[in-house]
Parts: structure tokens; C-alpha cells; sequence
């Protein structure tokens, strides 16, 4: 609906105070990138960058599309084409097509998928860095979780075509706003509880004989019957019996799982309640990890703690038809 390829049924698309909601594509300030670049494989670099300004009869090409290349680090393959570069070289030869046609915003529709792991990786830190250097609205359409809070000012969580959550990223991750948003973005120990009262700035709940606490204001549910959320990084991971404080929350269980994934390792504890937690504890060697069969606590801080409506199926976000969920992610002024 940005770039005008389908209409609303209702509503208006503003950029900036402009309605654009009946203009034509080609008569709006957006450009976009997709997924499979679609360069012209019969131009080489520089006329697949100049293609645009040369239909609008702009002049000195040769020193904006020079300058393009140098912002997108291909000074110099100028006179390559496409099918001699690789995937990321590919990828920043479509993005500079399109900046240098100065549009107001630049739609890129999962523009990294293509990729592989350490290269996608790579080319979201660039992307950053040109979208700061150029100074336009990027909006990035992206399943992968990680690649939305790498690259975003703001991310819309979007379930069916409703936005279920719109913020910053940390906000997002942080205190989720319903279940949906808490598995889909990273992963969540959700415990079935009920608020049982306050104390103080805190909320009490009771989940399975455990009384847990977490400040109000991460409180999203609007009844009594709630889960209860932490994210597996919050969790310390202890044997049973260890010194602890009084103000921690803890919940008892047993190591079913260890699994080494490299900067951590990820522990999974099956609760007396027959519930399996998932806790990572990163790898910094001063202990070994521990073995399956192991009796531990769990704890982690109040204000690590979040709460949401219990009227939600635990299990919403963790199985993801990518035609109906995305992430949409804005970076710019």
C-alpha cells in the first residue's frame, strides 16, 4: 500500500503530511528493494544505477552514481555485471539503484533472506550505517526476529494483518504487550499464575503454590488469571540449596537438557508441575555446566518480570504462517 501496488479499504497513506493514498507508483517519493534484487543482468553496475536518473534526464551522472557506489563500499566494479558479483555485492548494487533516486521513503521487502548467516549479519550493521548516512526512512519487512532489533528504531509486530504491538525495540522485548508478541519476538517462560495482590510498587501472583512478584507497571493483563513471563537470558540457573536473596524469584525444578550453543549454554528444567522452562547461562568458564538429572533453582529478578492476560493461548506466536505474520521495521528521522 506504500508503494502503491495494492489499495487501502480504509484509512490513508500519509508521507509526512502528504496524502499519497490515490497516486500512482511512479508518481510517489518510494523506492523499493526486493528480495531478489531484480538488477537488469544485461547492464553492469554503474548503468544499473543510473537506470533511474537517466529516465528522469538528470545530469553528471558519472560523479552521484560514482558517489552511490562509494557509499554502498563498490567503488571501482563499476563496470562488472551483475552475475560476476556475490549475493551481498548484489544486494548493495540494488540498494544504491534506489537511494539514488532521493526517494522520501525506501521500502525493502526482506532484502537480506537471500543471504547467508554471516553475511546477513554483516549487511544489516551496512544498511544501518547507510540508512544514518543518507538520512532516509527505511522500512524493512522481515521474519527473522533478531535481524528486526539489530537494524530498528521502531518495529510493528503484525499477527493477521493487526498490529498487535508498535514500539522500540527494548520495549518490545522487555514487556511484551500480549502472548502473541512475547514468543513470536525472542523466547518467553510463560507460567499460568493469579494475582493474589501488592506489596508496595510490586504485584503478588501464586503460580503453582509459588508466590512470584513483579512491578506494576509490567502488569499487561487486565484480570486476575495471568501468565507469568520471563526470557531465558534473565534466569540464573543454580543447583538446589544454594544461598540466595529474599527478594528474588525462584521456582525448583530439574536439568532435562543441556545444550553448548557457543557464547551460552542453553539449560532446559522440567518444573514439579510437569512445565519445562528454558534458562541460558552464558559461557564465561568459572563453572562446568550442569548435567541432566541435576536438581537447580531458577531465579531472576521482579523487575524482570512481566505479566499478561491468561484469556490468551499460551502457545499464540510460536507457530508462524509467514504469510499472515510479519515484522515490520522503521529506522529514520
Amino acid at each position: 500500500m506504500i508503494a502503491g501496488l495494492d489499495e487501502p479499504t480504509s484509512g490513508h497513506v500519509l508521507l509526512g503530511d502528504e496524502d499519497v493514498t490515490r497516486l500512482r507508483p511512479y508518481k510517489r517519493p518510494v523506492n523499493t528493494v526486493f528480495q531478489n534484487y531484480a538488477l537488469f543482468p544485461h547492464l553492469n553496475v554503474f548503468d544499473n544505477v543510473a537506470f533511474g536518473p537517466r529516465r528522469q534526464g538528470r545530469k553528471y551522472l558519472k560523479q552521484e552514481v560514482e558517489q552511490m557506489l562509494e557509499l554502498v563500499e563498490l567503488q571501482g566494479l563499476g563496470n562488472r555485471k551483475p552475475g560476476q558479483l556475490s549475493g551481498g555485492q548484489q544486494q548493495r548494487v540494488a540498494l544504491a539503484r534506489a537511494i539514488i533516486n532521493r526517494p522520501q521513503v525506501l521500502l525493502l521487502d526482506e532484502p537480506l533472506g537471500a543471504l547467508d548467516l554471516k553475511l546477513r549479519r554483516q549487511m544489516q550493521i551496512e544498511l544501518k550505517r547507510i540508512q544514518t548516512e543518507v538520512g532516509l526512512t527505511f522500512i524493512h519487512v522481515t521474519h527473522d526476529q533478531e535481524e528486526a532489533m539489530t537494524m530498528a528504531d521502531t518495529i510493528a509486530v503484525m499477527n493477521a494483518g493487526h498490529v498487535e504491538q508498535l514500539g522500540p525495540p527494548l520495549e518490545l522485548y522487555d514487556s511484551p504487550s500480549t502472548v502473541f508478541v512475547a514468543n513470536f519476538l525472542g523466547q518467553s517462560n510463560l507460567v499460568r499464575a493469579r494475582v493474589t495482590g501488592r506489596d508496595g510498587q510490586d504485584v503478588v501472583v501464586e503460580a503453582h503454590g509459588r508466590k512470584l512478584a513483579l512491578r506494576a507497571d509490567r502488569n499487561r493483563a487486565q484480570g486476575d488469571e495471568v501468565f507469568v513471563g520471563v526470557r531465558p537470558e534473565k534466569l540464573r540457573i543454580s543447583v538446589a540449596g544454594a544461598a540466595t536473596t529474599n527478594d528474588d524469584n525462584s521456582i525448583d525444578g530439574v536439568v532435562t537438557d543441556t545444550s553448548f550453543v557457543g557464547v551460552s549454554t542453553q539449560y532446559l528444567v522440567r518444573t514439579a508441575w510437569d512445565q519445562e522452562l528454558t534458562a541460558f547461562s552464558q559461557n564465561v568458564g568459572t563453572e562446568p555446566p550442569l548435567p541432566p538429572g541435576e536438581q537447580v533453582t531458577l531465579r531472576w529478578r521482579p523487575e524482570h518480570t512481566f505479566c499478561l492476560d491468561a484469556s490468551d493461548d499460551i502457545s499464540s506466536g510460536l507457530v508462524i504462517d509467514e504469510e499472515a505474520n510479519d515484522l515490520a521495521v522503521a529506522a529514520g528521522p
